[in-house]
Parts: C-alpha cells; sequence; structure tokens
C-alpha cells in the first residue's frame, strides 16, 4: 500500500478511538495538546468506554465525547451510523482491536490511522509502530503522532475535574485538615488482584511514611477497594484518615489536593499525573517502563530482582513476593526523590 500522507489543512473533524480502563485513556490524552498545534481549529471528538467519560467530557479540547457499549450488538451498529454521519476527516485508533478495526474502516474517514496487528491492517490506510513493548505506553501514541508526521513534542496529559468536585474536595480538607499539613494519600486500587500491593504492605508504607515526616495520612479508595482501604486503617499503628465515598470526579479532586499519591498500577495512579500531584507507584506484575507514571516528576518501585517479575498473571501462583517482600525503607528513599524532585516541605 503506498504510504497516505495527511493534509491537515483538509482535516476539520478527529475522532480519538480509546478503550478499556481509565488509566489507559489518561495516558491517551498526551495527543491532544499536539493535535491542537496542527489541527488549531478542528473538533476533537473521543470514543472510549462510559468510566473514563467524566474526564474528558469538560476538557477544553474535547467537543464531543461517545461511548462504547461492549456488551450491546446494536447499540454498536447504532454507533457505526452516528459516527458515519459525523464524517470525521481522521480517526485515530490508538486501541486497534477487532472491534475497534471494524468502526475505523466503516467511519467513511479520509484518513484511517491505527497499528499493523494481524488480521486488523485492512482497516487502516496509516500506521503507527509496528513494534509491541517498546515504548511507554503515553509515549507510544507520541511515537504514531511522529510516524505519520505530526506534532508530538508535547507531553501533558489531562484530565477534566468538575467545579462541583472541586468545591466538594475543598470543603472536605478544610475541614479535616489544615493549610499547613502534608497530606499523603494512600490508594490501594487495581484493576486486577495480583497488580493490588497487599494492605499490610501499605499500612506499613504509610505508618514509616508518617513516622519520617510527620504527614497526614489519607486514605483514599474506590467502590470495589474499601475493604483493602479499611483493613489499611485497622493495620496502620499510626492515626489516619479514611476518605469519604466519592465519584471518579470527587476522588481526583481529592488526589490534586494531595502533596504526593502512594498508589498501585492503576487510574487513580495515572490522574494523578494528569492532575499534578507527584505519585509513587508500586509494581509488581507489570512493567513501570510501559504503564509507570508518565512524567519525571513521579517515581516508580519494583522488586527487579525477582524472576517471576513482570508476569502480567491476574492472580498470583506464589506468595505475592513482589510485595510483600518490598523493602519499606527503599520505598521511603522513593518517597524523598519524590520530595526533593518537587521542592516539596514537609513538617520536621
Amino acid at each position: 500500500m503506498a504510504e497516505t500522507k495527511i493534509g491537515k489543512e483538509k482535516v476539520k473533524k478527529i475522532l480519538v478511538i480509546k478503550l478499556r480502563g481509565i488509566g489507559d485513556v489518561v495516558l491517551s490524552t498526551v495527543v491532544l495538546n499536539n493535535l491542537r498545534k496542527d489541527f488549531p481549529n478542528a473538533q476533537i471528538d473521543y470514543l472510549v468506554e462510559t468510566p473514563s467519560m467524566p474526564g474528558l467530557a469538560g476538557l477544553k479540547d474535547v467537543k464531543q465525547v461517545l461511548i462504547f457499549e461492549r456488551k450491546d450488538f446494536w447499540k454498536k451498529v447504532s454507533l457505526i451510523s452516528r459516527i458515519r454521519k459525523n464524517h470525521y476527516d481522521l480517526v485515530l485508533d490508538f486501541f486497534t482491536n477487532p472491534s475497534t478495526a471494524i468502526i475505523t474502516f466503516l467511519s467513511g474517514a479520509k484518513y484511517r490511522v491505527g497499528f499493523p496487528y494481524r488480521g486488523r491492517t485492512y482497516a487502516y490506510n496509516i500506521f503507527g509502530p509496528a513494534e509491541r513493548g517498546k515504548y511507554h505506553a503515553a509515549q507510544l501514541h507520541l511515537e504514531t503522532l511522529k510516524l505519520i508526521g505530526l506534532s508530538h513534542k508535547e507531553k501533558e496529559l489531562h484530565y477534566f475535574i468538575s467545579t462541583s468536585a472541586l468545591l466538594f474536595a475543598e470543603k472536605y480538607f478544610s475541614s479535616v485538615f489544615s493549610d499547613t499539613d502534608f497530606v499523603v494519600g494512600v490508594c490501594p486500587t487495581g484493576g486486577w488482584v495480583s497488580k493490588k500491593c497487599d494492605p499490610e504492605k501499605f499500612a506499613e508504607i504509610a505508618d514509616a511514611i508518617k513516622s519520617k515526616y510527620n504527614s497526614k495520612i489519607l486514605i483514599l479508595w474506590g467502590h470495589s477497594d474499601e475493604d483493602d482501604a479499611r483493613k489499611i486503617q485497622q493495620l496502620m499503628k499510626h492515626e489516619s484518615v479514611f476518605a469519604p465515598s466519592t465519584s471518579i470526579q470527587e476522588l481526583a479532586a481529592l488526589i490534586s489536593k494531595c502533596k504526593i499519591l502512594i498508589a498501585n498500577d492503576s487510574g487513580p495512579m495515572h490522574i494523578s499525573t494528569a492532575v499534578g500531584t507527584p505519585v509513587l507507584s508500586l509494581h509488581g506484575p507489570t512493567n513501570p517502563l510501559m504503564q509507570g507514571p508518565f512524567g519525571e516528576k513521579h517515581e516508580w518501585i519494583q522488586l527487579t530482582e525477582l524472576e517471576c517479575i513482570n508476569c502480567n498473571l491476574l492472580d498470583c501462583p506464589r506468595k505475592h513476593e513482589c510485595f510483600l517482600e518490598m523493602p519499606t525503607d527503599k520505598v521511603l528513599a522513593k518517597v524523598t526523590n519524590l520530595i526533593h524532585k518537587n521542592n516539596l516541605n514537609p513538617l520536621p
């Protein structure tokens, strides 16, 4: 197939496709500032699954958020019809699975960008990198833009927080903490069991941070993680604050108020990078070079010496050594790095 060159002056409407997890979608927003450079007046829409919509819907560079219903065939048919009627000039399929390949192929767009994965190349006339596992998940989007001749230098991530969520966080922090408190968020959320640090280790880490930096520990949680969050608080030797039940927007707002966040490889970890809160991510079965926090202001830690590390298994067949044997002093050293590189001033 002959190489297709994008005529920038012909692009008036763009659709970005990114399905699955909230964190994956956050990482894809690295393209927005770059697209706006090349297409200053174009309409940019997104196609995502429902949980990711709140973080996109209010962004100034996103006009419309379309929802992909994974289990509803007729809604998929309706979605394709809607996309065709929207007359997109450029579709960027950063997911490239069988469903999104079909959607892209039937979109009617002049420029259809995807990855050259087997059985799906029919859908695209412009391709991103063929290599898998070579780039960080955010960087892969930038490498795609670079390969197809678009701007790719901007590295800012985005996550929209509503005014009501920000007011909720302001009110909560003012009622629980003082202005001088060094608040460290601890978030045990994780997409699957094996990549969630055990509550015992989280409690140990939180106690160490509390002792060294005289900080206030705020335990943050999602609805599927409440039991783990409560166990962390129960296991801690020091006092901590248990956050209230929140929406994803309110959770993002609370994260934005923390000085730093300690989190698993998860949506909240990536949200933290997007809202500007320095984060230390704890990694076991997932590769931090591929899925870790994006940006120089953050840190990650992993027991790289374990022979089973980066296994990517949903359930650990061993004893979860990747987290349970993680030395707390090394975690604390990473926290110290995080504080120093971001010029933070915890209380003595």
